[in-house]
């Protein structure tokens, strides 16, 4: 849960995203404060995706501000915004599929570090490479599947290990694109477990199209509406509004 009167992990002032005289964001404020959990729905076309864009430095913002834990970050590229305490996952599964689900975390967190490495050396033989990716997969209840090649994993467990990547830099605030995308009902359910496994900390916010998921895990809701936020409130408040089900609930994308 949040925690009362903390610095804002995550904080959006009027931003907005333009190509030409397409408004695909308009004007969004959202503040995301440390342990939040907190979800992004709408239509298609809503300027979900491009949202995320914006807040983690893949596109510029057009107008106003994003800032991350109390700095400025607009006209920061991605990577400083990720030694600052962000990371993301995306919509799409990037894992190495020949490779065990350790290795793959092990290389996720080397990518972080400038490290030499010798020749034929094993990973697993850093000590200190290997003892954080020991915690990720044991916070996470993967440890047991660690040899496991990634490609013998379901496409659930595949997405939850995708999100343990995330976790490689140790943010402080994670975003979520579409964590559910191409899960069977079963598998949803799984993810919803897994996300709330998580460090109670850690800010997380997501874009999720299956509401089961958004429902079980967020507390909070804003739904986006060509680029604008249209409604937002508690979950339960969102989940019951007329106004959010006549142009969301059943035609989400």
């Amino acid at each position: 849960m949040a925690t009362s009167g903390a610095q804002p992990a995550l904080e959006l002032r009027g931003l907005s995203k333009s190509f030409g005289g397409l408004h695909a964001v308009r004007g969004v404020t959202l503040r995301v404060l440390p342990g939040d959990r907190k979800a992004i729905i709408g239509p298609n076309g809503a300027g979900k995706t491009t949202l995320f864009n914006v807040i983690t430095g893949i596109l510029p913002a057009t107008s106003g501000e994003t800032v991350l834990f109390g700095t400025d970050v607009t006209a920061w590229p991605t990577h400083r915004r990720t030694a600052l305490g962000m990371a993301r996952t995306f919509q799409v599964t990037n894992l190495f599929p020949k490779l065990t689900v350790l290795d793959n975390v092990l290389l996720a967190i080397q990518g972080l570090r400038g490290m030499k490495f010798v020749v034929w050396r094993p990973l697993a033989s850093y000590r200190d490479l290997y003892e954080k990716a020991r915690r990720l997969l044991e916070q996470v209840g993967f440890w047991d599947r660690r040899d496991v090649q990634v490609r013998n994993l379901s496409h659930g467990e595949q997405r939850q290990i995708e999100i343990v990547l995330g976790l490689a830099s140790d943010p402080k605030i994670l975003l979520l694109d579409e964590p559910a995308a191409g899960l069977s009902s079963g598998e949803s359910r799984e993810m919803a477990e897994f996300l709330n496994r998580l460090d109670p900390t850690l800010a997380i916010l997501l874009i999720e199209h299956d509401m089961d998921v958004v429902f079980d895990v967020v507390d909070h809701i804003s739904v986006l509406h060509f680029g604008e936020v249209l409604e937002e409130g508690p979950t339960e408040v969102i989940r019951a509004s007329p106004k959010v089900r006549e142009i969301y609930l059943g035609a989400e994308d």
